[in-house]
């Protein structure tokens, strides 16, 4: 008889030791099911149930493990959380890790871990469902599509819970989920967040001239003032895929990453080692853009690609003109999909700025299982009163896009 995957006492809640230590193949399969990455090329198997997210598979977790990025001296340790049935067969997993610090999420916490530790709480270690460093919504409860789909996923939220128990963590924080996620995580007894980041969606505008006519007079004639200005002493504009990505492009672009990351946060999350080990397994998924001077790099930013999005990551320049961050990650971006035929562009956390260029509010979402009662009703009556001023904000946002009204105006 073959064993009912549906019934918990034929499921079996693991945690392993990295993500590196599982089945490339049977992670991806949970992780991306109905896609697959051959010679340079994603392929659709059939009509996969969400698109193809570059984040979540095994070639980038593993990236991130096997070049120091994620380990003890980073405070972020790989536990993926897995539940097999009873013949040892991964049906369900997701990306966590134990964490001694609340550094690299952009979803933040850290006065709940010092109001805990002030009250004499011990906040971390704490569990986290993510992917390190990275803000943008993908799946994080981990199963094959079908019918079986959200009992395994609430097999899923309750193994989260139990493990937290069971390695003394205080909490659980599943973070940019996708709103089904979000909706069973919730449904198990996790208390509700969200955010807004800024994302740019195609309402079928064909190319960049398109997407300029949708926009008011007034800020389609800034932007192309913007776009003018920033290669106004003759920068020339670059992107780079594929097998065309060197080394030498690598150490250009980490250089912009390393300074920018000494002046935002003191020290980068991710090593040089990182972007080779990237380029080596994910090429056909990454696109550099760089802005060159005489010849010379001086700009530039990392995007990923998934079926239909172009996530920009990382940002930096070593001279500094006018507008630049915008063309380079805003208006490249969006010229860029347009011409992949992607249709979203996240471009990081925060940013009202992106506003005027054209990038709408969007909610983003995370949930948190607090296991002390008294912390608990505390972070929820907070989150209660954060939700309504997120809906709040995101409209009074959404009521000053950049695009035409009915009206022409």
């Amino acid at each position: 008889m073959t064993a009912d995957p549906t019934r918990s006492s034929n499921l079996v809640l693991k945690a392993a030791g990295s993500v590196a230590s599982l089945d490339r193949t049977v992670w991806n399969g949970l992780a991306n099911p109905g896609w697959r990455r051959e010679n340079g090329n994603l392929i659709a198997d059939g009509t996969p149930a969400r698109g193809y997210d570059p984040f979540v598979d095994h070639d980038f977790l593993t990236a991130l493990e096997e070049t120091g990025c994620v380990d003890g001296r980073s405070g972020w340790y790989p536990r993926p959380l897995l539940i097999e049935d009873e013949a040892g067969t991964l049906r369900a997993a997701a990306p966590s890790y134990l964490k001694t610090h609340s550094q690299g999420e952009y979803v933040f916490d850290h006065g709940w871990a010092d109001a805990f530790e002030r009250a004499g709480g011990t906040y971390y270690p704490k569990l986290q469902v993510s992917v390190p460093f990275t803000p943008v919504t993908g799946p994080r409860l981990l199963v094959p599509p079908g019918p079986e789909a959200q009992v395994l996923k609430t097999h899923l939220a309750e193994g989260l819970a139990t493990f937290a128990q069971q390695a003394e963590a205080s909490s659980v924080h599943a973070t940019f989920l996708l709103k089904e996620d979000w909706e069973i995580l919730e449904a198990q007894g996790y208390l509700p967040r969200t955010d807004v980041q800024f994302h740019w969606v195609d309402r079928g505008y064909g190319d960049f001239d398109g997407f300029l006519a949708a926009l008011s007079s007034r800020k389609r004639k800034q932007i192309k003032r913007e776009r003018r200005d920033a290669v106004a002493a003759g920068l020339a504009i670059e992107w780079v895929s594929g097998a065309d990505l060197t080394e030498a492009h690598w150490d250009d672009f980490f250089a912009f990453y390393t300074d920018t990351g000494a002046r935002k946060w003191g020290r980068p999350y991710l090593n040089r080692a990182f972007f080779s080990a990237l380029s080596d397994k994910m090429a056909d998924r990454v696109a550099l853009v760089f802005a060159r001077n005489e010849g010379h790099a001086v700009a530039g930013a990392l995007n990923l690609m998934g079926s239909d999005t172009l996530y920009g990551r990382y940002w930096g320049c070593l001279e500094d003109h006018p507008f630049l961050h915008f063309e380079i990650c805003y208006y490249q971006a969006i010229e860029f999909a347009l011409s992949r035929g992607l249709t979203r562009v996240e471009a990081g956390a925060q940013g009202d700025h992106k506003l005027a260029r054209g990038y709408e509010p969007t909610l983003t979402r995370s949930a948190h299982f607090i296991l002390h009662p008294g912390l608990r009703k505390a972070i929820a009556d907070y989150l209660a009163r954060e939700r309504e001023a997120v809906a709040v904000e995101r409209d009074i946002l959404s009521d000053h896009a950049p695009y035409r009204r009915e009206d022409g105006s």
